[in-house]
C-alpha cells in the first residue's frame, strides 16, 4: 500500500533492440534501480541479439523485475516485420498494465512510440518516452540513410510524451536535424554505480593500450590499428581490443595486414571491469558517440585515457585537463600514444583529476530521479 501523501509506484516497460554496449548497461542500471525504488519495472528486446555476457546480465536482473524480461524478433533495419514487433509489443504492454513504454535507441524507440499509439487508440492511458543513445543521430547528413531514419523520427515525434537525451550535444543535433522539441526534452546524463568507482591495477603482462566497446567503424578502431602500425615503425607496442560486432572480422584482417598479429589480441567482449587491467591506457577513438559509458567508467577507474573530442565527449571531460583528438587522424593519435608511454606518471594523476569529476556529477542514483520525475511530470 502507497503512503498517505506518496505517489503511486509506476509500472514501466523499457524496449529495446539489441541488448548490447553502452545503451545495455544504460538499461540495465536504470530498470534495476527502478526496481529497487518500488516501481514494477520489465523489459523487451530482441530474441536474435546477444552473446554469454548478455544473457548473464539478463538472468542476473530477472529477479529484479516485477514484470519480467520478454524477447520477441526486432530487425535492425526497417522491415515489414517491424509492425509484428510493433503489435508485439502493445500486447505486452497492455496484458502487463503499464503506465510508461520507455523505448531505448532507433528501432526500441519506434516500437514503444509506435506500441503506445496504439494503446491509447483502445482507450488506455500510456506515456511513451524515448532515449535515442545516438541511433539515427548518428547518422551523416545527406546521406540515405540519414534521409530514411531522420525521416521516421520526425514522424515518430507526434507520439512521443517524451525524450531524454543522455547530453546537450544529442539535443541540439535532434533540435536541428528531426524537429525542436524543447518542451517535451530533458537532459539526463548516464550515471555510475559505487561499484564502477574500482582502482585500475594492469595485470603484469598489460598492453600499452586497450580499447573497449562494439567493433563497428564508427567507434574508429581501424584509425587506433593505423596508429599502433606507426609507433611500432620505431618501439614495439602492444594493444588489446575487447569487444564483439559486425566489423570485427574486418578489423582482425586490417591487423594482420598491418603486420600487427603477434602485437594485437581480439578477446571477446567482457565486463569493463573485467578488461581494464589488460591495459596500461584506454584509447577511445570513435568517429562519433553519444554519451560514451566507457570514457565515464574508465575516468571512475582511474585508468589514464586517451579520446577524440567527438558527441557528448566534451561535456563529460568538461572541467578536467583531459585533451581530446580529432577523429580519424592516427597521426595524431600515434602522437599522442607516444607521449601516455614515456609519460605514465602524468597520465596517471590525469586520471586521477577526472575521476574526482566523475564521482561528482554521474550517479544512477541522481540519474533515476530525474528520469522518475520526468515520467510523472509528462504523466500528469
Amino acid at each position: 500500500m502507497t503512503p498517505p501523501g506518496a505517489e503511486p509506484p509506476l509500472r514501466i516497460l523499457h524496449c529495446l533492440r539489441a541488448p548490447v554496449g553502452g545503451l545495455f548497461r544504460h538499461v540495465l542500471d536504470l530498470a534495476r534501480e527502478q526496481a529497487s525504488r518500488g516501481h514494477a519495472v520489465g523489459l523487451l528486446a530482441d530474441e536474435t541479439t546477444g552473446d554469454r555476457l548478455t544473457e548473464s546480465r539478463l538472468d542476473a536482473l530477472a529477479p529484479d523485475l516485477a514484470l519480467g524480461i520478454a524477447r520477441t524478433a526486432m530487425s535492425r533495419n526497417p522491415s515489414p516485420r517491424d509492425m509484428r514487433a510493433v503489435g508485439f509489443t502493445a500486447d505486452l504492454a497492455t496484458r502487463l498494465r503499464v503506465d510508461v513504454l520507455h523505448g531505448h535507441g532507433a528501432k526500441g524507440g519506434a516500437y514503444a512510440r509506435l506500441a503506445a499509439r496504439k494503446i491509447k487508440g483502445n482507450g488506455r492511458r500510456v506515456a511513451a518516452f524515448y532515449t535515442p543513445h545516438g541511433g539515427s543521430l548518428n547518422y551523416a547528413p545527406g546521406t540515405l540513410e540519414a534521409r530514411v531514419f531522420l525521416g521516421i523520427e520526425k514522424m515518430l515525434v507526434r507520439f512521443t510524451d517524451g525524450i531524454v537525451f543522455e547530453s546537450a550535444h544529442a539535443s541540439r543535433i535532434f533540435d536541428e536535424r528531426v524537429a525542436p522539441i524543447a518542451g517535451l526534452a530533458r537532459i539526463i546524463p548516464n550515471g555510475l554505480q559505487p561499484s564502477d568507482f574500482v582502482e585500475h591495477i594492469p595485470t603484469t603482462d598489460a598492453a600499452d593500450f586497450l580499447f573497449v566497446g562494439e567493433l563497428r567503424d564508427l567507434k574508429g578502431v581501424d584509425v587506433l590499428l593505423r596508429a599502433l602500425a606507426e609507433i611500432n615503425r620505431t618501439r614495439p607496442t602492444r594493444a588489446v581490443i575487447v569487444g564483439s560486432g559486425p566489423d570485427d572480422d574486418k578489423f582482425r584482417q586490417l591487423a594482420t595486414s598491418l603486420g600487427l598479429s603477434a602485437l594485437v589480441r581480439f578477446p571477446s567482449a567482457m565486463p569493463a571491469q573485467q578488461a581494464f587491467p589488460l591495459g596500461r591506457t584506454i584509447v577511445v577513438p570513435s568517429r562519433t558517440e553519444s554519451f560514451p559509458y566507457v570514457v565515464l567508467e574508465a575516468g571512475a577507474a582511474e585508468l589514464p585515457l586517451l579520446t577524440t573530442g567527438v558527441g557528448g565527449i566534451p561535456e563529460m571531460l568538461s572541467g578536467s585537463d583531459t585533451p581530446m583528438l580529432p577523429a580519424g587522424d592516427a597521426a595524431a593519435l600515434a602522437e599522442h600514444m607516444c607521449y601516455a608511454l614515456d609519460n605514465g606518471a602524468e597520465m596517471k594523476a590525469r586520471a586521477g583529476r577526472f575521476k574526482a569529476i566523475v564521482a561528482d556529477r554521474y550517479t544512477v542514483s541522481g540519474m533515476t530521479s530525474a528520469i522518475v520525475a520526468f515520467y510523472r511530470e509528462r504523466l500528469r
